[in-house]
């Protein structure tokens, strides 16, 4: 009996190690984003460790205008997202997702959580933001994409014209497809600074490679 308890126990333990891990993992990601969109140099240096100059440089521009970056509260649930991106003329609640695969189907608690960043973002005039990190793979692993919203002004109108919105599947489900999204690196040009490949040069330019290259 004795030998029982102890084998189950040790079952239960070693059970609940792959959540432990992958809530661990995924709040790895969520603070590796974080740093980027707060315009962190080290957490810039880290994501674009294997990207092109010229990806290094678009960004870069995050330095010059970052974000208060702050975890939502309740993360992840009732359409908050999971992280809030915020700055003086614009603000984005972001889903933090991450997989092997470059697609990744919405079931269950994720259409939920889908179908309540959308209801908050027409509510309340928001683009939520899908941001979905490919794992193993070289240069920018971050893709962007935008939530459906018909009620967007100004600004986040304009940009809804720019960052594409997740794809849909036969039956018209939405899902996540890293194709189909846009590089972290494009976004962060087109909402910090220039997304022309004439302005991109002249900040290559501008920027020394110590300030770009990785040490």
């Amino acid at each position: 009996m004795l030998v029982k308890l102890v084998f189950y126990s040790f079952y239960n333990r070693c059970s609940q190690v792959p959540s432990q891990y992958a809530l661990f993992v995924g709040v790895n990601y969520e603070r590796e984003l974080r740093s980027v969109l707060a315009g962190e140099l080290k957490g810039i240096r880290a994501v674009t460790r294997s990207c092109t100059e010229i990806e290094r440089a678009q960004a870069m521009q995050v330095m010059q205008r970052p974000f208060l970056v702050v975890r939502a509260p309740g993360s992840g649930s009732e359409g908050t997202g999971d992280l809030l991106a915020l700055r003086g003329d614009i603000c984005f609640p972001i889903e933090v997702k991450s997989s092997k695969e470059s697609k990744l189907y919405l079931s269950g608690r994720t259409v939920h959580q889908y179908n309540s960043l959308k209801e908050v973002g027409e509510r309340c005039g928001l683009m939520p933001l899908y941001a979905y990190r490919l794992k193993g793979v070289r240069g920018d692993s971050w893709r962007i994409m935008r939530v459906e919203s018909a009620n967007l002004t100004g600004k986040l109108r304009q940009l809804s014209r720019k960052i594409p919105s997740l794809p849909l599947t036969r039956n018209g489900t939405p899902y996540l497809g890293w194709e189909h999204g846009m590089p972290l690196n494009r976004f962060i040009a087109l909402v910090c600074g220039s997304d022309s490949p004439w302005d991109i040069g002249q900040s290559l330019e501008k920027t020394s490679f110590g300030e770009i290259l990785i040490s």
